[in-house]
């Protein structure tokens, strides 16, 4: 990995999301960001995005320094032809295959994808993303293999080095909260406890401790439990390096 390379997160405004853009802060010189309007049920996160961007450059002025330009592609396509409770207001629900209907087929490879073209043409040669392995509904996309497939892929057909960096990918919620106070002490967390959004259902106006949301969505409860256990100190140790 050159020490001079742009990284470029992949950025929702959600909790996770945040957590990957402040990690990638910490390491890269330049970081851009880039954010995906599918149709989502929830797309009040997109409106999230640049309000966290502001609080984080106002927040950590040598962060700011290494900010550089937001990205925010078109994908309603998928939003069309998805047909999942992401993407419709319907109740969310388990399916017969084992995964819940938010499930979004192919949502993180074409995320990943859009996002290695546009990384070739601005210089980049890492993608950040907030796949996640431990604490998650079992989404296919967000397994290890799959990330270590689509990294594969990406170098391949850009004739080029493409990394796929997922700091998030072993921690659980209540890690995600201590790796991002270990990244940007408290301020960091209560930026993100009142500025991202990561209900499923698109619900602001309720303020809990961990953030604003429906409280009973599968994305609000993890969130919940995971700010919980950090809260109480029952989070595991951060595994060595993870917020270096």
């Amino acid at each position: 990995m050159p020490l001079n390379s742009t990284a470029l997160v992949l950025f929702s405004g959600g909790q996770d999301s945040t957590a990957c853009l402040a990690w990638a802060l910490a390491r890269y010189p330049r970081v851009e960001t880039v954010g995906f309007d599918y149709g989502q049920r929830h797309r009040i996160e997109l409106d999230c995005r640049a309000v966290v961007r502001r609080e984080l450059a106002a927040a950590y002025p040598h962060w700011a320094a290494k900010l550089g330009d937001d990205h925010l592609l078109d994908l309603r396509l998928l939003g069309q032809i998805s047909d999942t409770a992401l993407t419709d207001a319907r109740a969310i629900a388990l399916q017969a295959n084992g995964l819940p209907n938010t499930f979004v087929p192919g949502r993180n490879l074409l995320f990943l994808g859009f996002a290695a073209a546009l990384a070739y043409r601005r210089g980049a040669s890492v993608l950040v993303g907030g796949m996640c392995e431990t604490d998650y509904s079992g989404y296919p996309d967000c397994r290890d293999n799959t990330i270590k497939a689509m990294q594969l892929a990406l170098s391949l057909g850009l004739d080029g080095p493409m990394t796929i960096e997922t700091p998030l990918m072993w921690l659980d919620k209540a890690q995600t909260w201590a790796l991002t106070e270990a990244l940007g002490g408290t301020a960091l967390n209560a930026l993100i406890v009142e500025h991202t959004h990561t209900c499923y259902l698109g619900e602001r106006g309720q303020r809990h401790d961990w953030g604003h949301g429906c409280g009973h969505c599968p994305a609000c409860q993890l969130r919940a439990a995971g700010h919980a256990a950090w809260r109480s100190g029952q989070a595991l140790p951060l595994p060595p390096g993870a917020a270096r």
